[in-house]
């Protein structure tokens, strides 16, 4: 074998090791079970300041990565805001974060779906990246003391928040 076809292989084997070790960590949470979840302060999407998961300690809180132009955050939407009207209170609530998106479109895409709970937003990404999403939906449950205690990566329908998320939740409600 040549000196260039060395070389050649080299590279490509090189490429391919890059690959599959971007593939690999692309599909892993850059948080594990247990672990504390950030809390960097964000602009709230209707305006008028900023809010951060800090500002719910002592509380389980749903939160969940969406952006407008995501079809399956729009099929999921309806369900959170079910979820958020039959289980938020002083114990619990969902936080939207709209991340990547335009303001006036997560704007309209609230009205349209009628959420009333928190949002959110996260416009270069930012949030996103620190919770190690792989991509939009991805939804992450943290217990009161700010450690995360569940992650649902993709989309989110009833029967999962009612047989994954709420048997977690003070009273284990489902």
């Amino acid at each position: 074998m040549s000196f260039r076809s060395v070389i050649a292989v080299l590279g490509v084997l090189a490429v391919v090791g890059l690959l599959v070790f971007g593939l690999a960590s692309k599909g892993s949470s850059g948080l594990a079970i247990g672990d504390p979840v950030p809390t960097s302060a964000l602009p709230r999407l209707e305006g008028g300041g900023s809010g951060s998961l800090a500002a719910y300690r002592g509380r389980w809180v749903l939160v969940n990565f969406w952006a407008s132009w995501c079809e399956p955050c729009r099929a999921e939407a309806p369900a959170l805001e079910k979820f958020q009207r039959e289980h938020g209170g002083p114990r619990f609530a969902v936080l939207g974060i709209d991340t990547r998106d335009l303001s006036g479109d997560g704007q309209d895409f609230v009205r349209e779906f009628g959420l009333s709970y928190p949002q959110l937003r996260d416009g270069d990404g930012g949030a996103a990246h620190d919770y190690g999403t792989s991509g939009v939906p991805e939804t992450f449950l943290v217990d009161p003391k700010g450690r995360l205690r569940l992650h649902v990566p993709g989309p989110v329908d009833e029967q999962t928040l009612q047989g994954s998320v709420a048997p977690l939740l003070p009273g284990g409600k489902s």
